[in-house]
């Protein structure tokens, strides 16, 4: 992850740019996920402190970067699980 903060003083611009994998569970089979991310955002702030917390928003644009289905390619999901959908 790369952050650039500008301090305005009253207010502060921060641009960053994530770039990794996520491991979610698979809507299909519920077994571990690895989804590649690469996002990013633009934000500006109004500090209450000396500190500038970015986790939330980091969290979010990742989890909005996520597909709405989360599954393995066709053949990956575990087979234990997925016979009993087609039932």
């Amino acid at each position: 992850m790369t952050a650039d903060v500008l301090n305005h003083g009253l207010t502060v611009d921060a641009a960053c740019t994530m770039a990794g994998r996520v491991t979610v569970a698979c809507d299909r089979c519920l077994e571990d996920l690895v989804i590649p991310v690469q996002t990013s955002f633009e934000e500006s702030y109004t500090p209450e402190s000396d500190e500038l917390d970015l986790r939330q928003d980091v969290y979010d644009y990742v989890c909005i970067s996520l597909p709405m289905q989360r599954v393995h390619p066709e053949g990956e999901c575990n087979q234990e699980t997925t016979k009993y959908l087609s039932k």
